[in-house]
């Protein structure tokens, strides 16, 4: 198995899972323009802003993945001709990386989506409730994606490790 055919499949991977932010983000900034246009009651109008917020981050999260992880396949085919060995080396320890990064996230975003809960609950204003319920979506649709990316980028450095050896 090559090292660099091993790495252009997961950064080809990454770039169709950015994707799927950028299909939220769309859809997102699809219902601020909804509540916007149809919004009659207090509750729907308070929607507007914290939808448009919420697809705004998703696009910025989704175009900026999208490109960096594109711009990687081409680089990882530079790297790998200059030094295949130091390129090894060096994809090894970006994935043990991320992969400590994934465990501060997966702690984060729960705990993110447990206090705009609790808003809901306990703020009984439609912008609180519509902030809270807003980020409760965005959440969840960070934990889908970054859980399968999670899961490629673990893969990924089992793949790199027994590669190494």
């Amino acid at each position: 198995m090559d090292i660099l055919k091993v790495a252009q499949d997961w950064a080809r991977a990454e770039v169709f899972s950015t994707r799927f932010f950028i299909i939220f983000a769309i859809l997102f900034l699809a219902a601020s323009a909804g509540f916007w246009q149809l919004g009659k009651t207090e509750l729907a109008k308070a929607y507007i802003i914290p939808l448009l917020v919420a697809g705004i981050l998703l696009m910025t999260i989704g175009l900026g993945l999208f490109f960096t992880n594109k711009a990687r396949i081409i680089q990882f085919e530079k790297a790998y001709n200059q030094d295949a060995s130091a390129f090894a080396t060096s994809e090894i320890a970006r994935a043990e990386s991320t992969l400590k990064e994934y465990t501060v996230v997966f702690k984060v975003v729960p705990m993110i989506i447990v206090v705009a809960a609790l808003l809901v609950i306990f703020l009984n204003t439609p912008t609180w409730r519509a902030i809270g319920i807003t980020t409760m979506a965005m959440m969840i649709v960070i934990l889908l994606i970054d859980g399968t990316a999670h899961a490629r980028i673990e893969t990924y450095y089992e793949q790199l490790l027994s590669i190494e050896k």
